[in-house]
């Protein structure tokens, strides 16, 4: 019994040894021009076959250790993640006021645009991509960019903001948006206030787009974020229950916009 017992506990023990280690990540390095970017990209090994992918775009913070840990909760629902560089170098901050200038030089040299289409041409050489079944997440400044990459005409099939600013100077055009788009906001979001939801809805019906809007009562900016609340900025909050809320909500729409392609979900 006691050498039955034994071998069950290692076996348990191995499990968990391939496991955690399915979930391979890894830097990229891509170019836009001179300027090197440095992706992050994450899958699950263990699934077979070409899977869905998933651009996913930083806060005005960089690409840093939180969007790194979105990859991965992506990869282990089964789809290969890259989180795209639209600083460059793999640049990321904890300072506010540095982060606002890098967002800044970022909406100016019309980055959110030319370095999304980027982040989606490298995903696409992914060995495990299905390059016909790709969508892009982002939070806050990520939010704003994966809209800019819809408004574009990217070829995605779809698109999901994470309290992401709705407002743009370049509005949608009646039949250029290729993807579906989901907008996920907080209710108490000093930054996405009522009257931008309601203009934002109004742009993406006169562009024939497919939306849904979903409000979450209470919640303020960066709600996804646990981090959120460190930096001691008015209206940036942590909402555990918007987070995840959120977060099914994504998975639901991945669902529907891949159909049989959809992953673990």
């Amino acid at each position: 019994m006691r050498m039955k017992t034994c071998c069950a506990a290692a076996v348990v023990l191995i499990a968990a040894a391939i496991a955690r280690a399915e979930i391979k990540t890894q830097t990229v390095e891509y170019k836009d021009g001179d300027q090197t970017l440095k992706g992050f990209l994450a899958y699950d090994d263990a699934v077979k076959g070409k899977r869905p992918g998933v651009v996913v775009v930083h806060e005005w913070w960089g690409l840093n250790d939180y969007i790194q840990s979105r990859c991965k909760q992506l990869a282990e629902l089964g789809y290969v993640a890259f989180a795209g560089d639209i600083y460059g170098d793999g640049f990321s901050t904890a300072d506010p006021k540095v982060a606002q200038q890098k967002m800044n030089e970022a909406v100016n040299k019309g980055w959110r645009r030319t370095r999304g289409k980027l982040a989606i041409e490298q995903l696409k050489k992914e060995a495990h991509v299905d390059s016909d079944n790709l969508a892009a997440i982002g939070y806050c400044f990520g939010g704003a960019t994966v809209l800019e990459m819809a408004r574009a005409g990217d070829d995605l099939k779809g698109v999901v903001a994470f309290h992401g600013i709705l407002s743009t100077d370049q509005p949608a055009e009646k039949g250029k948006i290729k993807a579906k788009v989901l907008a996920l906001n907080g209710m108490a979001d000093p930054f996405v206030p009522k009257e931008q939801i309601e203009a934002f809805q109004k742009e993406m019906d006169a562009a024939g787009v497919d939306v849904k809007i979903v409000n979450y009562p209470g919640a303020k900016h960066a709600f996804t974020n646990p981090n959120a609340d460190k930096f001691g900025i008015d209206g940036i909050a942590y909402n555990k229950e918007a987070d995840e809320k959120s977060w099914r909500e994504m998975k639901e729409f991945f669902a529907m916009i891949f159909g049989a392609a959809a992953s673990k979900g």
